[in-house]
């Protein structure tokens, strides 16, 4: 006969119930373990990592090589051809580290916004239904995206270069020269106004978003949309144009001229600088134009019919129906498109642009120490690119579909 515990009666006369079988041992709790497997897996990836560095330091020491990032206050010597800040040969190699990485941010920015806006018109214009626009698009997104990057980059340089020398120079408009030395075009002197007007058309820019914001909300309430576009333009340019207005409107502009065996004033980009950018935005457009393609196939076809049958125009179907939906489909390749063009950006050594692996390479080789020099280019990609995954990712979830 199997044993039976029986309730004990307690001190107030109730009973106490069955007795709880005794706890196992805190080792076969699975929490317990995978905590522990964690705490190991750290461990031992930190001591994989601190006998690489280790070993690293000692081989450097070994071979009397220095280590550290003291020289990044020592004199860089080197001259850079093209910076966004102030530098000379005198500068430091931080200074000369940073005009690299400025001149790399500022060729990716333009390129993420010129390949976004290029991309999305050959995307739509695959599927127009004008026969030779859908085959010229078609022929530019094959070709372009069969031919490597490097490639195109030095047939854009050697169209540059193989333009008349400065003298003989193309002038397609007034003040605008292109030559060998580069595209030459006029600019307004330094005003205080121009701080004012830079102020304001950013505050024009969020009044704008906060305007578009109100307007939707008043739509859905009403049923009545809102026209953006003069409240936009009133905004983003009226409020600049009325600082400028007040300021007595000066207008003195700096015109490049012929002097000498080149020409002055006015602002310049380099050759580098224009084919390293027609590369990458000719390139990345024709990823990002199949992207564009992709998501609007992807919009049902009875969402066309419907907008058809109440009347509205092609146009304000793709642009109020089509491309609100197709984003959801677009945005995630899309971020690796922009990350592939920042990241693409580096095959500017080729053709000499100054950009940060450029700069870092020379900056290696003159120093010496090249496990400091990569672990700086490498953070500097790797934080760029976190950054736009982060901003795309938010921007992603912004225009999720919200379940009710």
């Amino acid at each position: 006969m199997a044993a039976r515990t029986e309730g004990r009666a307690a001190p107030g006369g109730a009973a106490t119930g069955a007795v709880s079988a005794p706890k196992g041992a805190w080792w076969n709790d699975a929490n317990v373990r995978a905590v522990l497997y964690q705490i190991l897996t750290v461990l031992v990836i930190l001591g994989i990592g601190w006998y690489l560095v280790s070993n690293t330091l000692a081989n450097l020491a070994q071979r009397n090589i220095a280590t550290g990032f003291g020289f990044l206050d020592r004199e860089a010597g080197m001259p850079i051809g093209e910076h966004l800040i102030s530098y000379t040969p005198a500068s430091s190699y931080g200074r000369a580290y940073l005009v690299g990485m400025l001149n790399t941010i500022f060729v990716s920015a333009i390129g993420i916004v010129l390949a976004t806006i290029l991309g999305t018109i050959v995307g739509v214009a695959r599927l127009s239904s004008n026969w030779l626009i859908a085959k010229l698009a078609s022929v530019y997104v094959e070709v372009i995206r069969n031919i490597p990057l490097l490639l195109q980059l030095f047939v854009w340089y050697g169209v540059l270069l193989a333009l008349p020398p400065a003298r003989q120079s193309l002038s397609p408009l007034p003040g605008i020269f292109l030559s060998q030395r580069g595209l030459y075009f006029p600019v307004l002197y330094e005003h205080p106004v121009h701080a004012v007007m830079l102020i304001l058309l950013v505050l024009g820019v969020v009044l704008t978003v906060v305007v578009h914001r109100w307007g939707k909300r008043r739509q859905a309430l009403t049923g009545k949309p809102f026209p953006m576009l003069g409240p936009a333009l009133g905004l983003i340019f009226g409020l600049p144009l009325i600082a400028w207005a007040i300021a007595g409107a000066p207008f003195d502009p700096n015109v490049p001229a012929m002097k000498g065996f080149n020409f002055q004033g006015g602002a310049s980009v380099t050759p580098e600088f224009v084919a390293l950018l027609l590369g990458l935005v000719t390139y990345t457009a024709a990823f990002i134009a199949e992207t564009v393609r992709a998501g609007i196939l992807a919009v049902p076809r009875g969402q066309w019919e419907a907008a058809r049958a109440v009347g509205m125009s092609e146009t304000r179907i793709l642009r109020l129906i089509v491309l609100p939906q197709a984003l959801r489909v677009i945005v995630p390749p899309t971020t690796s498109q922009y990350l592939n063009l920042t990241k693409n950006s580096s095959l500017a050594v080729g053709i000499a642009y100054p950009d940060l692996v450029s700069v870092g390479y020379t900056m290696i080789n003159q120093t010496g120490q090249a496990v400091e020099g990569i672990a700086m280019i490498m953070a500097v990609y790797l934080t760029l690119s976190l950054l736009i995954a982060a901003f795309m990712n938010w921007y992603n979830k912004r225009i999720a579909l919200k379940e009710r």
